[in-house]
């Protein structure tokens, strides 16, 4: 593998470890296992919220109606975006990205033990929400700006690396989903709340005891200053750009981040409305070669993911062991737990006489696509078609719409005011997939787009504002999902669905017969 002068002598000045894992820096893999296990902890808890909340008190639910757990959903997810915002002002004013991301795994793994103990007195259940805002807060800025740290502007392996803890996210996002989900469904729902706090913890304790890897990046704002202001000195002045090409080019972030608003009001009915309909309106009973074809589908998607995470971590301990071997130790003992976990669930669902998959399964599809597809799409957007930032937008708003039609025709049979249907599950399917290649169109593509439009001066405000587009999207779409039983009561189901089929379509017509305008104001940003 050519080596990158550039990178190494990045890593080199910065007091980095510069050992590396396939032409990365050892460190990315270090916050890829951290991210990973915070992000099974979040989106296990997220898969499980709604359902708790709607289920019976004889099944250990709260028996909430869907417009009270839907509005909770939506407070909750809102605020888990809102505050990186004042997390990410803490780490640079106060503590530095190092302390921040510790503080936040500790508060996260409290409120997840806070929850858990829901069982004792109702309060512990509002007290681990708080904690998880709270720690989510100070976690989720810091560590994604440690990943940019650890690569010089120039270097082409950058996005590369970006892309490696974007699998990370989706990884442990795909097994906390699965996992959690299963376990807080079948077997309890506090196990299942538990269980994501104590991978939470895991991810701590490897990145605490490996966090010198990181040289003096993540070091308080004293230090981190003190040598930013050595290097200024060596560096050339950068050229100003003109006032009025940095005002239409915040015209366009304004103009991408409305419609990203528009977009995840959406497709964040994954862990609301739609988690309703896999519950209460999907088929989920299966029986005879169906059955037997979803437990081998099933163990393939829990064994495979877990078996590349691992050659990831064997890869890594090979490298940095002797200098962290309380790292490498703490992560195998969490890999231990989660294929004992895993191959349990396996043979638990070989050996049960009825199989029923979990409301919360469905959920999965999502980082399992996210897996599936993002290589070919990297690869569209390089090879065969690259449009501009509004047009890639417009197909992931027309994407996610058809996923939300496919949705809305599936349930056109059920009757107006139901409570209970049986339709096929094939239908969720086909939402996910629509849903997850929408994303891939518009996620990714905001944050580039945020980075390179934006002043650098102004990038971290920038960066904290398309946090608070998600957390409105998340305000609306919470709200929006818990209108559910009215608009059933006097529409339908389908109706309900076609309401996030139409709009996101509006929204993607006026982003094409704006685009003209729109690269005009981008002056020459692609």
């Amino acid at each position: 593998m050519v080596e990158d002068k550039g990178l190494v002598n990045h890593l080199s000045r910065l007091g980095i470890d510069d050992k590396m894992v396939n032409g990365h820096p050892a460190g990315l893999f270090v916050l890829f296992f951290t991210e990973m296990w915070e992000r099974f902890s979040y989106y296990g808890m997220r898969a499980l919220l709604t359902l708790f909340l709607v289920s019976t008190l004889a099944d250990g639910g709260w028996e909430w109606t869907r417009e009270d757990a839907m509005k909770l959903y939506g407070w909750y997810t809102g605020l888990v975006y809102l505050t990186p915002l004042i997390g990410g002002m803490i780490a640079d004013r106060l503590t530095g990205f190092k302390k921040a991301i510790l503080l936040g795994a500790l508060i996260m793994t409290l409120g997840h033990a806070s929850m858990a103990l829901e069982g004792f007195n109702k309060n512990f259940f509002y007290l681990g929400l708080v904690f998880m805002i709270l720690g989510n807060g100070l976690f989720k800025p810091n560590i994604s700006s440690m990943v940019g740290n650890l690569y010089p502007d120039s270097s082409s392996k950058k996005d590369a690396g970006y892309t490696i803890f974007y699998m990370g996210i989706n990884a442990g996002a795909f097994l906390g989903m699965l996992l959690c989900g299963y376990i807080g469904e079948k077997i309890g729902w506090h196990y299942g709340f538990g269980l994501a706090g104590v991978f939470m913890f895991f991810g701590m304790l490897q990145f605490y005891f490996g966090h010198k890897i990181f040289g003096i990046i993540g070091e308080s704002p004293k230090e981190v200053k003190a040598f930013q202001a050595e290097q200024a000195k060596t560096e050339e002045p950068v050229e100003e750009v003109p006032s009025n090409i940095v005002r239409d080019r915040l015209i366009v972030v304004a103009v991408l981040m409305l419609a990203s608003i528009v977009f995840f009001l959406s497709f964040e009915q994954a862990g609301g409305s739609m988690s309703i309909f896999a519950l209460d309106y999907t088929q989920r009973v299966l029986d005879g070669n169906a059955a037997t074809t979803f437990k081998w589908v099933d163990m393939i998607l829990t064994i495979v993911p877990i078996g590349i995470v691992t050659v990831v971590l064997y890869a890594l301990a090979k490298k940095i062991y002797k200098q962290y071997p309380l790292t490498i130790i703490f992560t195998a003992i969490s890999f231990v737990i989660i294929w004992g976990l895993g191959l349990w669930k396996i043979f638990r669902e070989f050996n049960s006489v009825q199989t029923e998959v979990a409301a919360s399964w469905f959920q999965i599809l999502n980082s399992f696509f996210i897996i599936a597809l993002a290589g070919s799409f990297s690869k569209f957007w390089e090879k065969t078609w690259n449009p501009s930032g509004p047009v890639k937008f417009a197909l992931g708003l027309i994407l996610v719409g058809i996923g939300f039609a496919a949705l809305a025709y599936g349930a056109s049979d059920i009757p107006q005011g139901a409570k209970t249907a049986s339709v096929s599950m094939i239908w969720l399917i086909i939402a996910y997939f629509f849903h997850t290649t929408g994303e891939l169109c518009l996620s990714p593509v905001g944050l580039s787009y945020v980075s390179k439009l934006s002043p650098k001066k102004f990038l971290g405000l920038l960066f904290g504002f398309w946090f608070c587009a998600s957390a409105i999207a998340n305000f609306i779409g919470g709200f929006l999902g818990s209108t559910i039983d009215s608009i059933v009561e006097q529409h339908s189901m389908s109706y309900f669905f076609m309401i996030f089929a139409i709009i996101p379509a509006i929204t993607a017509v006026l982003l094409i017969v704006f685009n003209p305008i729109l690269k005009k104001m981008m002056h020459g940003i692609k």
